[in-house]
């Protein structure tokens, strides 16, 4: 049988989200030993906790919280009889743990200095990284694991192909790809977060083309520029990065789940002020 340690390093490698169920404690005349462990996926169950009508309803418990992205660690107590199928009485305690539960679908465009900086951040994170761009070259020989490079002629063409509730983040070379780029994500309009590396000159030249193109003035709002944290300063690739990245961190914190257009991202609440993005524009490409 595949134990559970193997099953849940594989499980992270492939940045699969499963539930670590653990015996906490036995109470009474009961068969399982303490300690068991199993890991929980979408689609498979790995190792045992002894079988039974006990183990299936703990494999439904933790596809409920792989389903719903539920977080925290609980303690489930369950009595032993008539209700789980037992012929003895007594009581048994299992911790339910998730791991790796995939928190962020992000798609950056662009391998500038700041995006190159910026995905080992976000590698690093409870997320899923598509790193876009269409010249090969810009990419590093070593792409960080569990970031998906691609290398596309059209960049645009890859948004249709992205998760709805997806985070989004334009920092290309060319301005006109970024206002292309930035006309298809907010035509979807279903993302949980859109940031434009710029300043608010950017913006709001941005604003006038877009309302040009027929944009409603409230689809438009939803576009973070500049983006990043306003309170961590300065001009280095590293500086913007983390800015960029914290405001990913407080954005899917607070709206983990809200997979639509009606979902306020804590980003619109955050300082907006970033003119070192706009300084740094044309060194970092």
């Amino acid at each position: 049988m595949y134990n559970w340690i193997d099953a849940l390093a594989d499980l992270q490698n492939q940045g699969e989200p499963c539930v670590l169920v653990t015996i906490i404690e036995e109470l009474g005349s009961t068969p399982r030993n303490a300690g068991s462990k199993m890991v929980v996926s979408a689609r498979q169950a790995f190792d045992t906790i002894g079988g039974g009508h006990l183990e299936y309803k703990a494999m439904q418990i933790a596809r409920d919280m792989l389903a719903s992205g539920r977080q925290d660690t609980h303690l489930e107590r369950f009595s032993l009889g008539a209700s789980l199928g037992q012929c003895c009485g007594g009581a048994t305690v299992l911790l339910f743990e998730p791991m790796g539960q995939v928190q962020a679908q992000v798609a950056v465009f662009g391998a500038g200095h700041v995006g190159r900086a910026l995905v080992p951040l976000l590698a690093g994170l409870p997320c899923r990284v598509r790193w876009i761009d269409s010249r090969e070259e810009e990419f590093p020989g070593q792409i960080p694991h569990g970031v998906r490079k691609i290398v596309a002629e059209e960049p645009v063409d890859e948004i249709d192909d992205l998760p709805a509730g997806s985070y989004c983040i334009v920092m290309t070379h060319n301005h006109q790809l970024d206002l292309e780029l930035t006309a298809a994500i907010l035509r979807r309009n279903d993302f949980a977060y859109f940031g434009l590396i710029g300043s608010r000159t950017k913006r709001t030249k941005f604003e006038h083309r877009l309302r040009d193109r027929g944009f409603d003035a409230g689809v438009v709002q939803r576009m973070r520029c500049p983006m990043g944290i306003g309170e961590v300063k300065g001009k280095l690739p590293a500086e913007i990065a983390i800015s960029i990245a914290g405001e990913i961190i407080a954005t899917y914190n607070a709206n983990f789940g809200q997979h639509t257009a009606g979902a306020e991202p804590i980003a619109k609440l955050l300082p907006v002020s970033r003119r070192s993005q706009a300084a740094h524009l044309k060194a970092s490409n």
